[in-house]
């Protein structure tokens, strides 16, 4: 009875070593299950990072792309109003109003000037050319309307009156297209170039209709600034 009690208690013993030893294989694999968990966890957190860090990356690329587009649209649309509502930028392809712009001289005229205001007597102005299709000529204001102006022997004449222009530097030699008794119609200029002798202007195709008239004319630019009056 005695050997019986004991061989029970021994597979007692034997049954409880062994749940034991179950509980502990099991605790260990769930923990290793826990590991692995932990592990996949932050390698997946990892990977998270990792995918926002690039997408804030992508992100930050496209931004600084869209921010130099748009700088690059706002410049475009200012130069383009500017240059097609606010001023002329051209470049003087002859010597008809040497000395006082040169040829190869770079001048701004302003589209605005005449808005509100009309031309005046000395003013130089930018205008479509009445003898050219898609030219533009510079030129100064001789005759506004009312006036009537005369050439005669290399001297200009408004109303009775002899003009002395300081803004030409060399004497007239040649008469070119000699008018007489021209009285300027309304809204229409007459336009005459500095360099009387090398200037194709008024006294050949006549008067200029103001809504022809670009631009005034305001200051030169290249080689050397210079401001028109």
């Amino acid at each position: 009875m005695c050997k019986e009690q004991k061989n029970g208690n021994g597979i007692n013993q034997s049954k409880s070593k062994a749940i034991t030893d179950d509980k502990e294989v099991k605790e260990t694999q769930e923990s290793d299950a826990d590991d692995r968990e932990v592990k996949e966890t932050q390698e997946s957190d990892n990977d998270d990072a990792k995918e926002h860090f690039d997408n804030n990356k992508g992100n930050g690329v496209l931004k600084e792309i869209l921010s130099w587009v748009k700088v690059f649209v706002v410049a475009f649309i200012v130069a383009f109003i500017l240059s097609n509502y606010v001023i002329v930028n051209a470049r003087i392809p002859s010597a008809s109003m040497k000395n006082t712009i040169n040829e190869g001289d770079k001048v701004i005229g302003f589209r605005l000037s005449y808005m509100f205001s009309n031309p005046k007597r000395g003013d130089i102005v930018m205008f479509y050319a009445p003898d050219k299709e898609n030219t533009i000529y510079i030129k100064r204001v001789i005759g506004v309307p009312g006036d009537r102006i005369v050439i005669q022997d290399n001297k200009l004449y408004i109303n009775d009156e002899l003009i002395t222009e300081n803004y030409i530097e060399n004497p007239w030699t040649k008469d070119k297209g000699t008018s007489e008794d021209d009285v300027i119609p309304k809204d229409e200029y007459y336009m005459m170039g500095d360099n009387r002798d090398n200037s194709n202007d008024s006294r050949v195709w006549g008067t200029v209709k103001k809504s022809k008239i670009i631009a005034k004319a305001i200051f030169r630019y290249y080689p050397s600034f210079k401001k028109f009056n």
